[in-house]
C-alpha cells in the first residue's frame, strides 16, 4: 500500500509538472495572436460561417494552431519540434479540435486559380517574427486521414525570412505553388514567433484549378466555353484583364451572320479565331504534342504571353431580345377556398417557348404566402402552389425566362381566397427570411403546424442560428427551441 501510495504521489507530481509545463509555453505566446487572411485559413472560413461546426474556432481564429515551434522535425509534441500528428490543425488545444476532423467534404475549399499566389496574414497582437513557411500536401495524399507530417512535402515551397521584426497585415508572401500539385490540397501556412518557442499553424483548404505554365511563356488565362445558342444579330466577346482591370487593349467582339454560325461549337472557334489573328502575344485554341494552338469546334483554352500583361479573359454573350416569346397565366380561378389556413392553388401557365418559371402569391399586404418553380416546356403546363393564408384579395405573380435567358416575361392577376383562416398571424413560414429575424418576428413551422414568435433580446440573436445540420433552435423541433422562441 505504503509503495502504492508513493507511486500516485509521483504520478500526480509529474502531472502538476506537465500543466506547470504547457502553462509556461502558453502564457508565452498568449500575446502573439493572427490568422492566415489570404487565402482564408480553416479557422477563419469559421469564422465567416462557411466552415460549420468548428468549435471555438469561429470565436478565435487568431489563437488556433498555436504551439512549440520547429515543424516539420520530430515526432510531434516535444519542445520545439511542432504540433503532434493529427492535431497541427488545433495546436493541441482542445478548444479547437474540431479543426483536426479531416475528409474529402469536411472543409470548404478555396479555388486557386494562379500559381503566383500572394499570401497575406493578420496580425491581432503581433510579435516579432523570424520566418514565414509554406508547406503543401504531397502529391497523392489521402484528404480522408488525419493531417500529419507525412500528409505534407518535407520542405515548405516557400519561405519568407521575418528578419525578427513585427509583421504588418497585410504584407504580401510572394509565392509560386508548384506544377505538380493540382486539385484539393491543405496548404500549411507557419508563422515561427521570434521572440517565444511557439508558432502558429494555420492549414488553407484549396482547390488548386491553375495550369502550370507552358513551353514557349505561354500562361493559361481562361477559356471560351460553348454554351447558349446564338441567333443572327447576337454578339459574343471576350473581355481581357490585366492586374489593374479590363484591359480593351486585348479584347474583342464577334458578331453572330446567321443560325449555322449561333451553333455554340461554331462561335466558339470563330471568336477564337478571331484573337489568333488580332493579338500575336494571345493564343486560343488546343495545344498539339508539338506545342503549337490551334482554334477547335468547342471547347477552347485562352493562353497569354507576359508582356501582354493579360492575366484572364470573360467571355460575354449579347443576346437580342426575343419579340416572339409570350407567356400569361391560365386556368386561374377567381377564388379559392381555404380549409385553416390552407389550400393547393392550382392554375396553369400558356407559354410559346421553354422557360423557367416562379410563381408566387402575396397577401393584401404584400407578404409572400406561396411559391413555386418549375421549367415548363412550350404549351399549356398546370401549376400549383401550397398557400398558407387569410381570407382576403391576394395577387400572383408569374415570371418567366427563356431557356436561353435572352427573355423575361411577367404576368400579375388578382385573386380572392375565401374560407376559414389559421387564426395566428405570421411574418414569415421557418426558416424562409431567416436573416431578418427580431425580436417579436412570428413564424408558421410547417413541420407542427403552429406558430412561434421570437423572444426579446439578448436571447432573439438565436433566432437566426439554424442550418438543416445544426437545428438546436429550430422552433418547436430543435432541443433548445425554448431559449429562442415563445410558441403562441
Amino acid at each position: 500500500m505504503k509503495n502504492n501510495f508513493n507511486k500516485r504521489n509521483l504520478l500526480m507530481g509529474c502531472t502538476s509538472s506537465l500543466v506547470l509545463l504547457s502553462s509556461l509555453a502558453v502564457s508565452q505566446g498568449a500575446l502573439a495572436h493572427g490568422y492566415l487572411e489570404v487565402p482564408p485559413s480553416r479557422a477563419l472560413l469559421c469564422r465567416q460561417g462557411e466552415n460549420k461546426n468548428c468549435g471555438g474556432a469561429q470565436y478565435e481564429p487568431h489563437s488556433t494552431g498555436e504551439t512549440f515551434k520547429g515543424f516539420p522535425n520530430g515526432a510531434g509534441g516535444a519542445p520545439l519540434q511542432g504540433p503532434f500528428d493529427g492535431k497541427i490543425a488545433s495546436g493541441g488545444n482542445s478548444l479547437f479540435s474540431a479543426l483536426d476532423a479531416q475528409s474529402s467534404t469536411r472543409w470548404q475549399l478555396t479555388e486557386i486559380r494562379d500559381r503566383n499566389i500572394a499570401f497575406q496574414w493578420r496580425y491581432i497582437a503581433p510579435h516579432p517574427a523570424t520566418k514565414h513557411e509554406y508547406f503543401i500536401t504531397r502529391d497523392g495524399w489521402n484528404p480522408n486521414k488525419p493531417l500529419k507530417r507525412a500528409s505534407f512535402d518535407s520542405a515548405p515551397f516557400c519561405t519568407i525570412d521575418g528578419g525578427n521584426q513585427i509583421p504588418v497585415s497585410g504584407t504580401e508572401h510572394n509565392c509560386v505553388i508548384p506544377d505538380s500539385k493540382s486539385g484539393h490540397h491543405v496548404i500549411l501556412a507557419v508563422w515561427t514567433v521570434g521572440d517565444t518557442d511557439n508558432a502558429f499553424y494555420n492549414p488553407t483548404d484549396v482547390n488548386i484549378l491553375a495550369e502550370a505554365a507552358l513551353p514557349g511563356g505561354w500562361s493559361p488565362v481562361g477559356s471560351i466555353a460553348p454554351s447558349a445558342p446564338l441567333l443572327a444579330g447576337d454578339k459574343v466577346k471576350a473581355r481581357a484583364f490585366s492586374a489593374t482591370g479590363e484591359n480593351a487593349e486585348y479584347s474583342i467582339e464577334i458578331s453572330i451572320d446567321n443560325a449555322e454560325e449561333g451553333r455554340p461549337e461554331n462561335w466558339s472557334f470563330k471568336l477564337a479565331d478571331a484573337l489568333n489573328k488580332a493579338y500575336p502575344l494571345i493564343r486560343a485554341g488546343i495545344r498539339d504534342d508539338e506545342g503549337n494552338i490551334t482554334p477547335i469546334k468547342g471547347t477552347n483554352k485562352l493562353y497569354a504571353q507576359k508582356e501582354s500583361g493579360v492575366t484572364r479573359y470573360e467571355v460575354q454573350l449579347d443576346m437580342k431580345e426575343d419579340p416572339g416569346a409570350s407567356m400569361e397565366v391560365a386556368s386561374l380561378q377567381p377564388e379559392y377556398v381555404l380549409d385553416k389556413g390552407r389550400v393547393s392553388m392550382a392554375f396553369a401557365a400558356q407559354t410559346n417557348r421553354r422557360m423557367d418559371l416562379q410563381a408566387t402569391l402575396f397577401d393584401e399586404n404584400n407578404k409572400q404566402v406561396g411559391a413555386v418553380s418549375q421549367t415548363v416546356a412550350e404549351g399549356n403546363t398546370g401549376l400549383s402552389i401550397d398557400v398558407r393564408s387569410a381570407p382576403g384579395a391576394h395577387t400572383l405573380t408569374l415570371v418567366g425566362t427563356t431557356e436561353d435567358g435572352r427573355s423575361t416575361r411577367q404576368d400579375t392577376q388578382s385573386v380572392t381566397l375565401i374560407g376559414e383562416g389559421a387564426g395566428i398571424e405570421y411574418d414569415f413560414v421557418f426558416p424562409e427570411g431567416l436573416s431578418d429575424y427580431t425580436a417579436g418576428t412570428k413564424v408558421l413551422q410547417p413541420k407542427t403546424d403552429e406558430v412561434f414568435e421570437c423572444k426579446p433580446f439578448p436571447a432573439s440573436g438565436y433566432c437566426k442560428q439554424y442550418t438543416p445540420n445544426a437545428n438546436g433552435f429550430e422552433p418547436g423541433v430543435g432541443a433548445s427551441w425554448q431559449s429562442a422562441w415563445d410558441k403562441l
